[in-house]
């Protein structure tokens, strides 16, 4: 499982979904592991569907999305997702996720429900309490 200080992956019951909670301020340091982490999924799976549940969000440090890696992984996103659900986004975060969503090649949808959000990826959680 995916561990750093602000980003923990949620198990779940289907190969191929990633589920992340993100909690506190993301540094570039959680970014960049996490683009890491996605670019080696990519490389195992066609297509993966992602989940993340945004839960006491702190923003993301300054640069943080600026990293190679990061970058890699977002344009490799393009080809490697099937869905990609979003659970309470930032007011900042969630128009430009519905506008990227009308343009690129991914099912993006936005939710306030969590349960909603696994049933649009087709997963459920293992272990719901790991994060609270």
């Amino acid at each position: 499982m995916f561990t750093t200080a602000s980003v923990r992956e949620t198990p779940n019951d289907t190969d191929g979904v990633y589920a992340f909670h993100i909690m506190g301020e993301v540094s570039a340091e959680d970014m960049s592991a996490m683009a890491d982490y996605m670019n080696r999924a990519f490389d195992t799976h066609d297509k993966v569907s992602m989940l993340l549940i945004f839960d006491r969000y702190g923003g993301a440090e300054r640069g943080a999305n600026a990293d190679w890696s990061v970058i890699k992984s977002r344009l490799r996103s393009l080809t490697n997702v099937d869905k990609y659900a979003v659970v309470n986004a930032p007011d900042s975060a969630e128009s430009m996720i519905r506008t990227m969503g009308a343009l690129i090649p991914v099912d993006v949808r936005t939710f306030d429900d969590e349960d909603a959000a696994w049933a649009f990826v087709g997963a459920r959680a293992l272990d719901r309490d790991i994060h609270r």
